[in-house]
């Protein structure tokens, strides 16, 4: 057995080695620590300075009549950046509930208030947000979310729970737009309070002077009601402040008005009011008749299929009782399909059957320029002169008819191109020729189980007036100013007449601004934005109570006296001096 060499080193210098050796280790661990840690923080300062530095051109932009949507849409502002930033932190707070960090998901959330207090006083004071107050938050954010990446790295599980809050999201946005499209309808289908009270007073007037009742029977004997010479204009609507628009705006822009014969019917709560305002004004010396559509004895049930149908219990609970069948959108339950003035565009021979030829005007419509070329143009032994809208692809037939019947698409062209009522020219003669009126009975009969249309008149039309229709140009009738908020300017302001088609009416408060308040590149604002808001706004409504009732009733009464030009209404003074002493005896 071999003996083990003998080690001749001191004990004291082996300790020594050894010491060394374990300095050396201790020293290398702590250099890596300290490494590891700079390198953490260099990436996050990275991650700050980057996301400081993104807009540090824009710090010193001056901004003029800021608009916030745009600003927090911009790549390169703080405000996009704190949304993105609150968007991530967001999904963050739930995952880090979910693994029980309730401590970060308390300091997150606690940023996220931050910056939506941030973003919210940056949009009160119309103001970006500056570098000085989102630096803090953004270092401080970006050092959370850093830190929940680090953490939960886990990719798969954060796509799936942001992707289940995209959904969450997705379905409020949807419950949302449908809220959005109902709360719309209901306010389009209203009448404004102060219009309403119009009508009220205007009644009133009406009942009490015996003087505009015997005008009225004077007025309905006058030969240039048939006289067909004369340029003969109807209007069907229970809308006292629309269809005054649309008489003055005819009368305003036509160069001979007196030529002009307007035949307006309504129905009988809202005739009294449009005789006393109708009686009540002059329009140039035009000529206007006023019917109550109840005194139409032959349009009854028997004779109507239309009447019918509108009299059904069922048809009438899903429009006033609001069920919860939801089978029909939101804009075909608007009661204006159930109403006989919306269809009595179909009976026009019958109503006026000593004249030839006339031009139908929608309520919603604003007049720019003279009509009465109109009568002279040659509609080539058609019904119907009107504006084709088949420009855009929802207006051919297929989109309004359904071709899945065989009744249908065996007698229709489904790439047919649709056209639009509002602006009309009717040929009373080839219309009586062509018995145009029992064509339309024919196709309601076929559609009396809602299987063909929908509803509305649009579609009857389109079946009715089918290879009877004479193209117009397009620049005689331009629709979609009660929808569409990118219809050119040009358009409208070289249009004869501009239709407000669609919910967003100029009586309203939700109509399109631009369209309603004046403007210097549009010509319909001029006429007819002052108008408006003078109407609605100096209503007669005395609701005051107190010493100040006699202030408002002042106030009111000074903004009824206006005497407006053009396509404006004038109020007459002894309906103003009638109001101001019922409201004296009302004190």
């Amino acid at each position: 057995m071999r003996r083990r060499a003998a080690d001749y080193r001191r004990p004291a210098r082996r300790r020594l080695s050894c010491w060394i050796w374990g300095l050396l280790v201790i020293f290398s661990v702590a250099g890596f620590a300290l490494f590891v840690l700079h390198h953490n923080q260099h990436q996050e300062d990275h991650v700050e300075q980057t996301a400081l530095e993104t807009n540090t051109k824009n710090e010193r932009v001056v901004h003029k009549h800021l608009n916030f949507t745009e600003e927090i849409l911009s790549v390169r502002s703080y405000a996009r950046q704190l949304a993105e930033q609150m968007t991530l932190a967001k999904a963050y707070v739930i995952i880090a509930k979910e693994h029980n960090n309730f401590h970060l998901a308390w300091e997150l959330s606690s940023k996220i208030r931050s910056c939506q207090s941030l973003l919210s006083k940056a949009a009160k004071k119309n103001e970006p947000v500056s570098l000085d107050d989102a630096g803090p938050i953004i270092r401080s954010l970006s050092s959370l979310i850093f830190k929940a990446q680090d953490a939960y790295y886990d990719i798969a599980t954060t796509m799936i729970t942001m992707k289940s809050h995209i959904q969450a999201l997705e379905k409020l946005a949807n419950v949302a737009t449908v809220q959005s499209t109902v709360f719309g309808q209901l306010a389009a289908e209203s009448v404004p309070k102060n219009l309403q009270c119009i009508y009220i007073k205007l009644t009133a007037i009406w009942l009490e002077k015996n003087s505009l009742r015997e005008l009225a029977d004077e007025r309905r004997n006058s030969l240039q009601l048939v006289d067909n010479n004369l340029y003969h204009f109807c209007l069907f609507s229970d809308n006292l402040l629309a269809v005054s628009v649309v008489v003055n705006s005819t009368v305003s822009n036509a160069d001979h008005p007196k030529q002009l014969v307007f035949h307006i019917v309504t129905n009988g709560v809202k005739y009294g009011a449009m005789q006393a305002w109708f009686l009540g004004n002059d329009f140039k010396g035009a000529t206007l008749e006023v019917q109550n559509i109840e005194d139409f004895s032959w349009l009854n049930a028997s004779y109507s299929p239309v009447l019918k149908q509108i009299n059904d219990e069922d048809l009438q609970r899903s429009y006033f009782e609001r069920t919860k069948d939801m089978s029909l959108e939101p804009k075909l339950r608007n009661p204006k399909y159930v109403s006989l003035l919306n269809h009595l565009r179909f009976y026009i021979p019958e109503i006026y059957p000593l004249l030839e030829k006339v031009v139908f005007l929608d309520d919603d419509v604003v007049v720019q320029k003279d009509l009465t070329p109109l009568f002279s143009l040659d509609l080539h032994g058609n019904v119907n002169g009107a504006v084709e809208t088949c420009l855009e692809s929802f207006h051919r037939f297929y989109k309004y008819l359904n071709f899945s019947n065989p009744i249908i698409s065996t007698k229709f062209d489904p790439q047919a191109c649709g056209w639009a009522f509002g602006l009309n020219v009717f040929d009373l003669i080839a219309w009586r020729k062509e018995n145009v009126t029992a064509l339309y009975h024919y196709w309601q009969e076929q559609n009396a189980d809602g299987s063909l249309w929908k509803l509305g008149t649009l579609p009857p039309g389109f079946l009715a007036f089918y290879g009877l229709t004479e193209p117009l140009d397009r620049r005689w009738h331009v629709l979609g100013l009660g929808y569409d908020l990118n219809i050119d300017n040009h358009l409208i302001e070289t249009a004869a007449v501009i239709h407000f088609n669609g919910n967003m009416k100029p009586w309203l408060k939700l109509g399109i601004g631009r369209l309603v308040c004046s403007t210097s590149n549009s010509h319909y604002p001029e006429k007819l934005s002052t108008t408006l808001p003078q109407i609605i706004n100096g209503s007669m409504v005395i609701d005051a109570k107190g010493p100040r009732r006699s202030l408002k009733v002042r106030r009111k009464m000074s903004s009824l006296k206006y005497a407006i030009k053009g396509n404006q209404f004038k109020i007459r003074h002894d309906i103003v001096v009638s109001i101001q002493r019922k409201s004296k005896r009302e004190m």
